[in-house]
Parts: C-alpha cells; sequence; structure tokens
C-alpha cells in the first residue's frame, strides 16, 4: 500500500513539474471548491432535513396559520431556510470561474518562458521550447477540467437545493 502511494505521488510530483507552479495554485483552489461542495451536499442530505422538520412542527404547531402576519412568518422561514441552503455557494461558483483563469494564467508563464528560451538560445533549442509549451498548455488543460467538474456538481447542487426549497413550501400549506 505504501509503495502505491508512494508512486501515485510521484506522478502527481510529475505532472506538477511539467505545467510548473501555476497548477499548484490550480490545485489549491480544485480542493478549496470540492471542500465547499462536499460540504454543501452533506448539508442538503443530513443538516437540512432535519432543519425543514422542525420549520414544519413549528407552523403545524401554530394556532392560526391564515392571516397575513402568519404568511409574514412563513416567508421568513422559507427565506432564512433558503439562506442557509445558498451559503458558499457564490465561493463556489466563483472558484469555478476562476479555474479556466488561473489555467490562462499559466499560459501565458509558459509562453513567457518559450520566448525566453529562444530569446536566449535561439530556435535551436526545441527541447526547452517544448518544456515552455507543455508548461503552457498543462494548467490550460488543469483549469478546465477542474471547471468543468465544477460546473457539473454545483448544477446538481443547485438543482437539489431548488428541490428542497420547494417540497419545504409544499409542507407548509398557507390557506
Amino acid at each position: 500500500m505504501m509503495l502505491f502511494l508512494m508512486d501515485v505521488w510521484d506522478s502527481v510530483r510529475g505532472f506538477m513539474a511539467t505545467g510548473g507552479d501555476v497548477l499548484w495554485l490550480v490545485a489549491v483552489v480544485l480542493f478549496l471548491m470540492w471542500v465547499l461542495m462536499l460540504e454543501r451536499f452533506w448539508y442538503l442530505n443530513w443538516v437540512a432535513p432535519k432543519e425543514h422538520l422542525a420549520i414544519i412542527s413549528a407552523w403545524e404547531a401554530r394556532e392560526e396559520t391564515t392571516s397575513w402576519y402568519a404568511h409574514r412568518i412563513r416567508e421568513a422561514w422559507v427565506s432564512q431556510a433558503k439562506q442557509d441552503m445558498n451559503a458558499r455557494m457564490l465561493m463556489i461558483k466563483t472558484l469555478v470561474a476562476l479555474c479556466p483563469m488561473i489555467g490562462l494564467l499559466g499560459t501565458v508563464t509558459g509562453m513567457i518562458t518559450v520566448f525566453d528560451v529562444m530569446a536566449v538560445q535561439g530556435t535551436s533549442n526545441a527541447r526547452m521550447m517544448a518544456a515552455g509549451i507543455s508548461q503552457a498548455t498543462m494548467p490550460t488543460m488543469a483549469g478546465m477540467v477542474a471547471a468543468l467538474s465544477g460546473v457539473f456538481f454545483s448544477t446538481r447542487l443547485d438543482a437539489k437545493m431548488r428541490i428542497s426549497l420547494e417540497r419545504l413550501k409544499d409542507s407548509l400549506p398557507h390557506h
């Protein structure tokens, strides 16, 4: 098992080396994005249902649910539930949008390396130029893959939140 983990770590380090320092930034943003998305999945699957049941119980315990005042209380509870569910979603979406931008930063820095090699050594050193081109393309690819995974799962989170909120609204009848 330890040998396997060392092989995986060597592969990761090799990949990161081909893309330059910008890949580490993509990795940090990707890690943070996934921590936040997993926290939201956990919240939506285990915490929100309990909170919604408490809201439903409080609504059903009310003696009066038809007045203007009761409807404002219902709206406030639903609004609070929506706000709790949407917590950190803006940060997640920002990190998703940031991933391709960081990848493009890697492209620019990699191309600067290529131009630097061309200026110092001329166009005859293809190996050095290839390293710069690799350094330019790897972060772009990594940023795009990170963004795609984030777009897919954040869209799923949004859909799950909307469904959960609609179920809560449907469970709080307003006469």
